[in-house]
C-alpha cells in the first residue's frame, strides 16, 4: 500500500503543478478506490484484489490543494455514466464495471445507492459456481473468478503482464484473438457473458432497474459478451417482470470512474461556488 499511495501522491502533485502552470484554480481532489471503503475516514476496509485490509488512504499533506474525497471506483463509474455518459436518459440503472474484479454502481433517482454501510454493489462476489475456484475474498466460485478480466484472459490462454495499473496490453491481445475468431477466446468470453447474465438476472429481480450498462473492460468486449449475457438474462431463472431491461454499452469505458471523481468536485463547486475563491 505504501508504494501505491506514494505513486498516487506523486501523480496528484504532478497534476496540481501542471494546473498551476496554466494559471488555473484547483477546486478539489477525489480518489477512486476498489473494495469496501469507509468514506468518512478514508480507509479501505477490504480490497481483496489488492490484498488490503484496513488501509488508510489519505493523501499526504501537500499532494492536493484541498482534502480529498474518497469513493468506490464502481460508484464513481456509475456517476460518470450519469453525468457525462448516457445515464441521464436511462432512469434507474446498474453500471457494471469490469477490470481485475467486477463492481456495480447502482443509480436510483439520480443518486448512487450505497447500502447501510456504503458497501453495496459488490457484484463480483455473488456466487456464480458454489464448487468453483477459491476467490481472494475468501469465498468460492465468485462471479469475478469466471467473468473477471483475469479469468477471461486465463481461460483464453493469454499471458498476463501485471503492472501497477493492471495487465499490460492483455485485453488488446484478447480483442485481437476475438476478431480473428480464436475458439478459446470466444469460449472464454461466452462463458463470462453467461455467468454475468446469470448474476444480473438476480439483480434485476432484486432491484428492478430500468437499464443495465456495461462499462470498464466489458465495454470493448461488448460485441462478444453482450449476446450470451442477454440470452441468459432473457431466460433468467425465475424472472418476475415482463421483459428484461435493455443492456447498454458505456461510451466512457475505463474513463468513467475518473470522470465520476471529477464530477464529485464539480457538484461541490456548483453547490458552493465560493470554493473557487
Amino acid at each position: 500500500p505504501a508504494d501505491v499511495l506514494a505513486a498516487l501522491a506523486a501523480l496528484a502533485a504532478e497534476a496540481v503543478a501542471a494546473v498551476a502552470g496554466q494559471g488555473l484554480a484547483v477546486a478539489g481532489a477525489a480518489v477512486a478506490l476498489p473494495g469496501l471503503l469507509d468514506r468518512e475516514h478514508g480507509v479501505v476496509r477490504h480490497a481483496p484484489n489488492l490484498g488490503w485490509t484496513d488501509v488508510p488512504v489519505a493523501l499526504p499533506a501537500g499532494a492536493a490543494p484541498l482534502p480529498a474525497e474518497y469513493d468506490n471506483e464502481a460508484n464513481l463509474a456509475a456517476l460518470g455514466e450519469l453525468w457525462f455518459g448516457g445515464g441521464a436518459r436511462l432512469g434507474d440503472f446498474v453500471h457494471v464495471s469490469g477490470e481485475i474484479g467486477i463492481g456495480a454502481g447502482i443509480v436510483v433517482d439520480g443518486r448512487v445507492f450505497r447500502g447501510a454501510h456504503g458497501f453495496a454493489g459488490e457484484l463480483g462476489h455473488l456466487v456464480a459456481d458454489p464448487s468453483g475456484p477459491p476467490c481472494s475474498c475468501g469465498g468460492r466460485g465468485c462471479l469475478e473468478q469466471v467473468a473477471g478480466q483475469e479469468a477471461m484472459l486465463r481461460a483464453a490462454g493469454i499471458p498476463q503482464a501485471r503492472t501497477v495499473t493492471g495487465p499490460d496490453g492483455s485485453v488488446n491481445a484478447l480483442l485481437d484473438r476475438l476478431n480473428a475468431g480464436d475458439a478459446a477466446a470466444l469460449a472464454a468470453v461466452d462463458r463470462a457473458g453467461r455467468a454475468l447474465g446469470g448474476a444480473l438476472a438476480s439483480v434485476v429481480n432484486l432491484i428492478d432497474p430500468d437499464a443495465i450498462v456495461l462499462g470498464g473492460v466489458f465495454s470493448p468486449l461488448a460485441e462478444w459478451i453482450r449476446p450470451p449475457l442477454r440470452d441468459v438474462l432473457a431466460a433468467g431463472p425465475g424472472s418476475l417482470r415482463r421483459g428484461v431491461p435493455p443492456v447498454e454499452v458505456s461510451g466512457l469505458a475505463e474513463g468513467a470512474a475518473v470522470l465520476g471523481a471529477a464530477g464529485l468536485v464539480i457538484e461541490r463547486v456548483i453547490a458552493d461556488p465560493a470554493l473557487l475563491l
